[in-house]
């Protein structure tokens, strides 16, 4: 089945416990298939949020969004928490709520629909600032017994105040009482007409051993040799298992970039298919991984052909993103790529040489969930302090040079949402004129109507 993690590994375990980090979220817990779609949302959720504390309201396309878009709700809090505008309504909640014309807030969501019960969880996510899942039943409009599970995700537009929550939500619809007790009465009255199956029956039917029956036979039966009980096994433990890495020795100095890729890739290799899924493996695989990603940088040029070998781009704010593809694969899971990236950064900056990356890590105290937290928590320190947003619109209102009212550009109705500044003398002058048609210019229309 799917997983957070992206990928599907038969008893697969996660490489670390995650219940006291707050640095790698813990992800949601999954009992069945029918989470799925509950599932790639977050994974997608996930992999918008890169370094940031939270994903950035620019990068997420809800229309876009073929798998769960339909399924998905958009909800702005910038113009406040008690009524948020509903920015996005997807086809397919749309339909279940049995809503036709434009829905502009919350408030106007009909009652007893699937998205009023958006109200009993939005305001836990602005509290928690995380991905908050639910599930319940109710009795929709259509007097319906509904079944639904979703997942309600924060985003921003600073990093730092969630304006906007993505909401995804899968129902479905439960036979009524009277149906169900209907079907239960045929069920029933179809298993009574089928005859029981014999008890007792001999191991011989007609044979000379007709008095046996299959119980008799059994316990009469001595136990072969092989079967005898014995004293317990002894299990050997899984972490106690040393790691094989027989045929992965280093390259030789002058051996080709693509030899240090292979022995890096066999380190990968190693990590997934670890049945202890052990620390060791994984410190390992990331170790060759830097020091890969060491020699690469001293072979630029055959680092540039393995990369467009594999179609893969370096980002420039994230570089060590690419060696970690390179690796691991393009396709695995986007949480841990920047995990590991941020691994290897920290190796970089500490200037450690081939070799010493996997050590380090055995030695971090916390191990590779702390290293992360402490370098993501060192990063935030390290940045510039973000300008005000709010200051700076502000600043940039009060300079503006004034617009001719005349030159006003108006809807079919000669109507403009504008910006007026009071001047030194007292009277007003028009600076700036939010576009026609614009999503936020119908937002502010409908609250100046109210």
């Amino acid at each position: 089945m799917d997983t957070l993690r992206g990928h599907d590994v038969a008893n697969d375990q996660d490489d670390f416990d995650y219940a006291d980090d707050a640095a790698i979220d813990a992800p949601l817990t999954v009992v069945s298939d029918e989470r799925r779609m509950q599932v790639r949302a977050y994974n997608y959720w996930a992999s918008l949020l890169g370094d940031r504390t939270l994903p950035s309201i620019e990068d997420l396309s809800p229309d876009q969004l073929e798998d769960f878009g339909p399924h998905s709700v958009l909800l702005d809090f910038s113009t406040g928490l008690d009524n948020p505008a509903i920015v996005y309504l997807g086809s397919a909640l749309r339909q279940e709520c049995e809503i036709d014309g434009s829905i502009s807030y919350i408030n106007d969501v009909p009652a007893r629909s699937l998205l009023s019960r958006l109200t009993d969880h939005y305001l836990q996510i602005i509290a928690n600032a995380a991905p908050i899942g639910f599930e319940a039943e109710f009795v929709n409009q259509r007097d319906a017994e509904i079944l639904y599970r979703g997942i309600l995700m924060p985003f921003s537009s600073d990093d730092e105040t969630i304006d906007f929550v993505f909401g995804v939500i899968n129902w479905k619809e439960l036979a009524s009482r009277d149906e169900r007790q209907a079907l239960e009465l045929e069920v029933s009255a179809a298993l009574s007409s089928i005859m029981p199956a014999p008890t007792n029956v001999p191991v011989w039917a007609d044979g000379p051993a007709g008095g046996d029956t299959v119980d008799d036979a059994v316990d009469a039966a001595p136990l072969p040799p092989s079967a005898a009980p014995s004293a317990p096994m002894p299990v050997a433990s899984l972490d106690e298992e040393p790691l094989d890495l027989s045929g992965m020795e280093s390259p030789t100095d002058d051996a080709p970039l693509a030899d240090w890729l292979a022995l890096a890739r066999d380190g990968a290799d190693q990590f997934r298919t670890s049945e202890a899924r052990s620390h060791a493996a994984l410190y390992r695989a990331i170790g060759l991984a830097y020091d890969f990603a060491l020699v690469a940088q001293a072979r630029p040029d055959d680092y540039a052909e393995l990369l467009a070998d594999c179609g893969i781009k370096v980002q420039a704010r994230s570089p060590m993103t690419a060696i970690i593809k390179l690796v691991f694969g393009a396709g695995y899971d986007k949480t841990r790529i920047t995990e590991y990236a941020t691994v290897l950064d920290h190796g970089r900056a500490l200037g450690l040489g081939v070799g010493m990356l996997a050590d380090h890590l055995s030695n971090y105290a916390g191990g590779l969930k702390a290293l992360v937290r402490d370098e993501r928590a060192l990063r935030r320190a390290e940045a510039p302090p973000r300008p005000d947003k709010r200051e700076t619109a502000r600043n940039a209102m009060k300079a503006a040079a004034a617009i001719d009212p005349q030159a006003l550009a108006t809807d079919t109705d000669g109507l403009a949402i504008v910006v007026a500044r009071r001047e030194a003398d007292g009277s007003l002058a028009l600076v700036a004129q939010l576009p026609e048609g614009s999503d936020l210019a119908q937002r502010v229309m409908l609250a100046a109507a109210r």
